[in-house]
């Protein structure tokens, strides 16, 4: 059986998750486990390859703080980067038991946080330990503290050994039925050579040079730095346009590179697209003339741009997902 930690604290000294995790990483060494600690801080710059040491193990062990609100960024991060570069067939077959200690408040809540992403994942949550330490030399002086934290430990292998089985959940349910990722259908493999590649920050410098390198190219090739700037991406617009009943909002793009906005209004079966400054519009949107580019060929969408920073708006940010349903360039 083999067992991962991954602790996603900042490795202050007086942490007591840490405690925690040593207690039961000692418990379940001595039931023969073969077990691994990932401090996911030490791997700041190289999370998104962390969902590799996924692949062959049988349960895991998230672990954090409460030091102020949430179970912290780096943990985030590693959940993030499961749900985009892990391998979610092997991820169905890992127990995950969460382990959140807090010194202020909220303890109870980063388990459930933990136990809903594990669930959205397609994992298996098992029984969680969350707790309050106001002193850490108190907690760890406890010997009731102490055989609460082993029988936790115990629980976990006892679930591994015996593939416990839960009742369906609407968690799984939403997974299946509504969170369904948009990335490509990638293998294992290829999941994590794509993980490796944007741990690498050279090598995402360089394809972003080399893609602008290559539209400004084609742009030449096809005279697009020739093309009037009153035309450019409308024909886009009004092609892709997929009408939805009672659906009525404007947006006015602010390009780089281009001397006026374009402003898009949409109302049902009707739909205005041009150049030119408009007042009262629902939402502005600023982006680089390569994002939108990239946007109308169908190699990301107005939502992603906006969630990775690449497009900023002001507005009704909700009507950002009306914006993609309207205009399905990746269709």
């Amino acid at each position: 059986m083999k067992i991962n930690i991954y602790y996603g604290g900042r490795g202050v000294i007086d942490d007591p998750t840490l405690y925690v995790i040593k207690k039961m990483e000692d418990v379940l060494t001595e039931l023969r486990v073969e077990v691994h600690h990932y401090n996911i801080y030490e791997y700041e710059s190289q999370i998104a390859t962390l969902p590799a040491t996924l692949k062959d193990v049988d349960g895991v062990i998230l672990a954090t703080t409460v030091e102020w609100l949430g179970i912290g960024g780096y943990m985030n991060q590693f959940l993030d980067a499961c749900w985009l570069y892990g391998d979610k067939e092997k991820i169905a077959t890992i127990y995950m038991q969460p382990v959140v200690l807090s010194k202020t408040y909220g303890e109870r809540d980063g388990m459930m946080t933990l136990e809903k992403a594990w669930e959205i994942l397609g994992g298996l949550p098992c029984n969680g330990l969350a707790g309050y330490v106001e002193d850490r030399a108190t907690f760890e002086s406890n010997q009731e503290y102490a055989h609460i934290i082993e029988k936790k430990a115990e629980n976990l292998y006892r679930s591994i050994s015996q593939k416990a089985k839960g009742l369906p959940t609407s968690n799984q349910a939403v997974t299946k039925n509504v969170l369904r990722s948009e990335a490509m259908e990638l293998t294992p493999q290829e999941s994590e050579q794509l993980a490796a590649n944007a741990s690498n920050k050279e090598f995402v410098e360089q394809q972003k040079e080399d893609i602008i390198e290559l539209s400004s190219m084609y742009r030449n090739m096809l005279g697009q730095e020739k093309e009037d700037a009153s035309t450019e991406f409308i024909s886009s617009f009004k092609s892709h346009y997929v009408s939805t009943p009672d659906a009525k909002a404007s947006f006015l793009f602010y390009i780089d590179g281009k001397a006026k906005p374009l402003f898009v209004s949409i109302a049902g079966n009707d739909i205005d697209c041009h150049y030119g400054e408009e007042a009262g519009v629902d939402v502005t949107l600023r982006l680089k003339y390569d994002i939108m580019n990239h946007i109308v060929s169908g190699r990301e969408t107005f939502q992603r741009a906006f969630t990775v920073g690449d497009m900023t708006s002001k507005g009704d940010a909700t009507l950002l997902r009306l914006l993609d349903n309207s205009f399905p360039f990746m269709g």
